[in-house]
């Protein structure tokens, strides 16, 4: 791996195969290309095993004592519970349909990057302890004994997925190999072979209520500061309410859209907007987080955490819960929440106070997108649009795969973007919607230590957004994804300098056109908003 951070190095990219067999080739742990391991005071935070100090550049990973045996048990249990994790395990006939459809086997050339070989990874361990044939012929029958060289390849590519399951779309058995992943960092969690920036994040949510261990006063002064700016560049002045009871609706999103840049111009998004119609809504201080990295830990946590925003709508007493714009947050929603803590039977099935649209689809889990909801708003014409205000911008918009993939949102956000810019340009298809890039750096996988892996694995998103930004000029990549916003500003840098990330929910506050506003001189970001005499205001290159 290269150490020179520079786009001549890291896109110069070796696809051929090594000389030596892949059980063979054992991984390099080189700056940049691996995750520091968890503070082993976030593991006993929330009562994980396996808590220790470690270095993966170290020969002993001090692993726990019969770390083999509590490896396969685990294996054993998950065979039991999951059915697809069985099937995954046994039905895979390695045609390689998958192999050049992930990010980051095209960003590093590493063939096992390659689904169908991550998963082998985890696979011949199944094949030499669960399966009678490889019991027998051990590698001949595809089986390897688990040692903690094993181990190690597991941290190292288990963390190079981002779970995004691009793959999984084009597997002609419809294996899901991100659930190969999420089981594989469940086993590793049992030894505490956990990432930090899984593991504390997980830890301060369970504490605090948030990924970022802000405290109730310290997320309410954040959010303060936004409605100060505000003020200043729209002249309308906003009192949201915070844990208040009786109100209709609860108001959730990532908690990193409260602190950092350009996750704050989202943030401010959702307040004017919610002025605007004139929202009953509340936000809470102890469910103030929408991501759920436990996900990325295993399925009990995941639980935990997901239940954390029930509970407060219950103790809140609203009606319905309406989501900002999140990646793992609405996959968790809409792909387990039922599984793991629903129906929600004590909230009322989703229905616009504004518009009197009911959303069948949130029937169950009573959570409904903020992309939705605005587009539904839209459509009904119920906002004071003025799209004119976005014309110095040139936007395209990258399917969150989470919410693309994971629940199938993908005309939604582009009716909206339509309705709130003059400008918007689409990525090539064979990018998009269903077979969209993943950024690189999802699943917790957003740490400054891992950016040379981020910016490979980002490298395919980064090559369409290019196309557009030669052909069109585009200079804005709007997404509906807390952890989009946050990597994507130094891929754009990286890889196609020029193009800002913004998500959609700041296009439509840049829009709007609010009551008692003052002249709009500026946007959320303060900066000068181009007028039609202006050079180059919303022209065509």
């Amino acid at each position: 791996m290269a150490t020179k951070l520079s786009a001549d190095v890291l896109g110069n990219i070796d696809h051929k195969p090594p000389k030596q067999g892949w059980m063979d080739t054992k991984p390099e742990f080189l700056p940049g290309t691996y995750l520091y391991p968890v503070n082993p005071e976030s593991l006993k935070a929330i009562g994980a095993p396996g808590a220790r100090e470690w270095n993966p550049t170290e020969s002993d990973w001090k692993l726990p004592a019969d770390w083999q045996g509590t490896i396969k048990a685990g294996i054993k249990d998950r065979l039991n519970r999951f059915r697809s994790f069985k099937l995954f395990m046994d039905i895979c006939v390695r045609c390689g349909a998958c192999a050049d459809k992930c990010h980051f086997f095209i960003g590093t050339g590493d063939p096992k990057n390659m689904p169908v070989l991550r998963a082998e990874l985890l696979r011949s361990v199944y094949r030499q302890d669960f399966t009678a044939l490889g019991k027998v012929f051990k590698k001949m029958a595809g089986g390897r004994p688990l040692t903690e060289e094993v181990i190690k390849e597991w941290f190292y590519y288990f963390f190079q997925c981002t779970e995004c399951r691009r793959c999984s779309l084009f597997c002609p058995y419809g294996i899901d190999t991100a659930e190969i992943t999420i089981i594989a960092r469940e086993l590793l969690n049992l030894i505490g072979c956990q990432i930090d920036w899984i593991g504390t994040p997980v830890a301060n949510c369970n504490r605090t209520g948030n990924h970022l261990g802000l405290q109730p006063h310290t997320y309410k002064e954040n959010v303060e500061y936004l409605l100060d700016d505000i003020e200043e560049y729209a002249g309308v002045r906003i009192e949201p309410s915070f844990n208040r009871k009786g109100a209709e609706i609860l108001f959730v999103t990532p908690s990193g859209d409260v602190f950092a840049e350009p996750g704050i111009f989202t943030f401010m998004g959702y307040l004017m907007l919610f002025e605007h119609i004139g929202l009953d809504y509340t936000w809470s201080t102890y469910a103030s987080e929408g991501g759920n990295f436990g996900f990325f830990t295993s399925h009990e946590t995941m639980r935990k955490l997901n239940r954390k925003m029930y509970a407060e709508a219950e103790r809140l007493g609203v009606k319905w819960i309406l989501g900002g714009e999140c990646g793992h947050m609405w996959r968790v929603v809409n792909q387990y929440m039922d599984t793991l803590n629903g129906p929600a039977t004590f909230l009322e099935k989703p229905k616009s106070p504004i518009t009197g649209t009911v959303f069948d689809n949130a029937a169950s889990t009573k959570m409904v997108h903020i992309t939705e909801f605005t587009a539904d708003l839209i459509k009904n014409n119920k906002l004071k649009l003025d799209p004119s205000r976005n014309d110095h911008l040139k936007v395209t918009f990258h399917d969150s795969c989470n919410v693309a993939r994971g629940m199938g949102m993908f005309e939604e956000p582009r009716y909206v973007l339509q309705n709130v810019c003059n400008n918007f340009y689409e990525m090539p298809p064979q990018t998009t919607r269903e077979q969209t890039f993943c950024c690189g750096s999802g699943s917790g996988l957003n740490a400054g230590e891992y950016l040379e892996m981020r910016l490979r694995g980002g490298l395919p998103r980064a090559n369409a957004v290019k196309a557009v930004h030669e052909e069109h000029g585009v200079n804005m990549l709007s997404c509906i994804c807390a952890i989009d916003r946050a990597v994507f500003p130094a891929l754009m840098d990286f890889w196609v300098p020029g193009v800002g990330v913004c998500g959609v929910s700041e296009l439509v506050a840049n829009a709007l056109v609010m009551d008692g506003e003052n002249e709009r001189e500026y946007n959320l970001r303060g900066e000068e908003i181009p007028t039609a005499g202006d050079d180059d205001a919303g022209e065509e290159e």
